[in-house]
């Protein structure tokens, strides 16, 4: 892993007991140790009674690794991985409610199909659309979407896993 001393975006996947209070305990040790939690993802996953998070974080890669290795020795934590530089798979969701008129319904929904998104929910004045991608493709449809008037918005952070 290359050692870069700037402020580098850290992709940590841990795997952590599905008990109460290890998501607390999990952020109390980031809050510590002064790192933001830029996006924070956490579900079961194919291990029963486990649970996979995936948190993205920003700082040097001594620090995260510093940051990595106390998470590691967290009771309920199984085990934690830095995928940053690894070959991955990562995505996000998003749903996004824009305003939509007559006049604009049609243009909203070529949009939408360029990106593969869909539409989830349709009211008068409004579409909900869920998109999924990475985040440079989330932001590309908001920046497209924007000039409608995007009334809310609820991302859940990325989810990661490495290739192999």
């Amino acid at each position: 892993m290359e050692k870069d001393p700037s402020n580098k975006k850290h992709i940590l996947v841990a795997l952590v007991e599905d008990k109460p209070g290890v998501l607390a305990r999990v952020a109390s040790l980031f809050r510590r140790r002064g790192f933001n939690i830029q996006s924070l993802a956490v579900g079961h996953c194919e291990h029963a009674h486990l649970s996979r998070m995936t948190i993205v974080t920003k700082g040097r890669f001594l620090d995260i690794e510093q940051v990595r290795k106390q998470l590691d020795k967290l009771i309920n934590v199984v085990r934690v991985t830095d995928i940053t530089d690894r070959s991955m798979v990562a995505r996000e969701l998003a749903l996004i409610k824009v305003n939509a008129t007559a006049a604009t319904r049609n243009e909203i929904i070529q949009i939408v199909d360029i990106f593969r998104a869909n539409i989830v929910d349709v009211s008068i004045n409004t579409l909900t659309v869920e998109a999924t991608g990475d985040e440079s493709k989330l932001e590309s449809l908001l920046d497209l979407l924007r000039r409608f008037g995007i009334k809310e918005i609820s991302r859940t952070g990325k989810i990661a896993m490495a290739r192999q």
